[in-house]
């Protein structure tokens, strides 16, 4: 099979339309063992009761949030690179989605905040660098929105990207290098995880079922952005009707 032929706007839209309900439905069945398995398998805390469970909803989000964005980066960095329309229409696309995580992870974390830390927000690091990452998904959609001209919108949105990279690590280092009020990670790539087994298998279901999810809503969307600009092309015009 002749992969690169799907480099072109033109012929990945009906390969996209195909992959969409081969993500959409595992998905969907993830969220729910992940949902069940966190809120009636897993144990309570024996410190924080069973309001840490928002947890299973918390950090797979926060972990999409910062992913997605190092994913947006790229696309947009290799669309910028190689004028590759559909690596910038990936990027545009990746977008919302992050955004939302983002988003997600901000207010499942200020709820978690108010019965463990008594206050729904502290400007503590992790919580500045997460909302300062949202603020760089909304500046990337605002920017390529404010810009007519779709070359200098992807040029002007790859560039707010790239530059925005350098807050992603912030994030995830600012428990160590900071005193907050963020516990350290309880899932190490190099160490045993400091949580029970049902806990970690929850939340890594639901981080499957989160990344699934994205997969095809980020399909569904960029078939909406190829349609959008490829709108003078015949094929187009009859996606459309």
């Amino acid at each position: 099979m002749n992969w690169y032929k799907y480099a072109s706007p033109t012929n990945f839209y009906p390969l996209a339309g195909k992959m969409i309900p081969w993500f959409a439905i595992p998905s969907a069945i993830l969220f729910v063992l992940g949902l069940y398995v966190g809120f009636f398998v897993a144990p309570t805390d024996f410190q924080q009761g069973d309001a840490y469970r928002i947890i299973f909803i918390h950090v797979p989000s926060a972990w999409m949030g910062m992913f997605l964005y190092l994913l947006m980066a790229f696309y947009a960095a290799i669309g910028w690179a190689f004028n590759a329309r559909l690596s910038s229409m990936m990027a545009s696309a990746i977008s919302i989605t992050g955004a939302m995580f983002t988003a997600l992870s901000l207010v499942t974390g200020s709820l978690w905040g108010k019965p463990t830390w008594g206050t729904y927000w502290v400007w503590d690091a992790r919580l500045t660098s997460t909302l300062i990452l949202l603020f760089l998904y909304i500046g990337f959609i605002s920017l390529q929105a404010s810009i007519d001209d779709r070359s200098r919108a992807d040029r002007a949105g790859a560039v707010l990207a790239i530059v925005g990279v350098i807050n992603v690590p912030i994030i995830y280092f600012s428990v160590q290098w900071w005193n907050t009020l963020h516990q350290g990670a309880s899932i190490r790539l190099l160490g045993k995880p400091t949580i029970a087994p049902p806990m970690m298998a929850a939340m890594l279901i639901i981080l499957a079922a989160c990344w699934l999810y994205s997969i095809a809503v980020v399909l569904v969307r960029l078939r909406q952005i190829i349609v959008e600009r490829e709108q003078t092309a015949a094929w187009a015009a009859e996606a459309r009707a």
